[in-house]
């Protein structure tokens, strides 16, 4: 046999995209090692040098939920539907912290990795991907918490239940990470060229919540603002937090149109979000 009848089998070939739509997610599969360890690494990298490590996933709701209760349910007076404060908002902080670290992270993701991304090859959404993984262990970590509140509070003779809607708690899992990671995708492209869009997005984040219903119910804007509660109601987030509060506590507004519109807009996000990452990641280091 001669070398040119040789047929040369290759484990990667790498060429230019033909389409903006050639996404090519089977190169991430392909790469699922690279983003166990990413994940990994961001696990460990970001709690190796502090004195408490893990401690600080059941610090950081507890002081949060610790202000909420004093300054919105004490002070404010504001409607949790009947629930014990400190699970009223223990719940809305623990799915909008797993939302609002997804996107924020992945926000700055061109900006943190360049170096990285203009020396080595891999599909490039395997870092977007490794920090939505590397949040949903911080978002268990407080689940547990949650679960434990909810005990407590339980053996206390608090009036709430577990309803049947826990079944789309994988759902609601998903959905999050989708729109924060959208989210995500769409502003880190933007910042290659606008570098402002990167000191927004924290502050921005902030107010998005109080356009959402982590410190109060639906109920309660409904009831004291119904000519503005459309603007609430139009954040994809608070019917996912308001179906997340229903599944373990039931209480809030768990509708088959709020989780369908919420699903509508995250897959939109999500598409939109890999689009743009898509186009920018051809030439985003000739220009941050």
């Amino acid at each position: 046999m001669t070398q040119s009848n040789i047929r040369e089998e290759w484990d990667l070939i790498i060429k230019a995209r033909s389409s903006l739509f050639d996404f090519n997610f089977k190169d991430v599969w392909n790469y699922r090692d690279l983003l166990f360890m990413f994940v990994k690494r961001d696990f460990v990298s970001f709690y190796k040098q502090t004195i408490l490590g893990p401690l600080w996933f059941f610090i950081q709701p507890i002081f949060t939920t610790i202000v909420f209760t004093f300054i919105f349910g004490n002070l404010a007076g504001l409607s949790t539907d009947g629930l014990p404060q400190p699970l009223f908002y223990l719940a809305g902080i623990t799915a909008w912290n797993y939302f609002s670290d997804c996107l924020i992270k992945t926000s700055t993701v061109f900006k943190d990795n360049a170096n990285i991304f203009g020396k080595v090859y891999f599909p490039r959404l395997i870092m977007p991907l490794s920090i939505v993984m590397s949040n949903l262990v911080r978002f268990g970590v407080q689940l547990v918490l949650l679960i434990l509140v909810m005990l407590y509070f339980h053996f206390q003779g608090a009036a709430f239940e577990v309803t049947i809607a826990i079944l789309f708690f994988p759902v609601l899992i998903i959905l999050m990470a989708l729109l924060g990671l959208g989210t995500g995708l769409i502003i880190t492209a933007l910042t290659t060229k606008y570098r402002d869009l990167a000191f927004l997005v924290t502050f921005g984040v902030q107010l998005l919540m109080y356009a959402t219903t982590v410190i109060y119910p639906l109920s309660e804007a409904r009831q004291k603002f119904p000519d503005l509660v459309w603007i609430i109601e139009l954040n994809p987030m608070t019917g996912i937090i308001e179906a997340f509060r229903y599944a373990f506590l039931g209480e809030g507004v768990f509708t088959v149109w709020s989780i369908g519109y919420s699903a509508l807009v995250t897959i939109a996000v999500m598409v939109a979000g890999i689009f743009i990452f898509n186009k920018t990641e051809k030439n985003f280091v000739d220009t941050i």
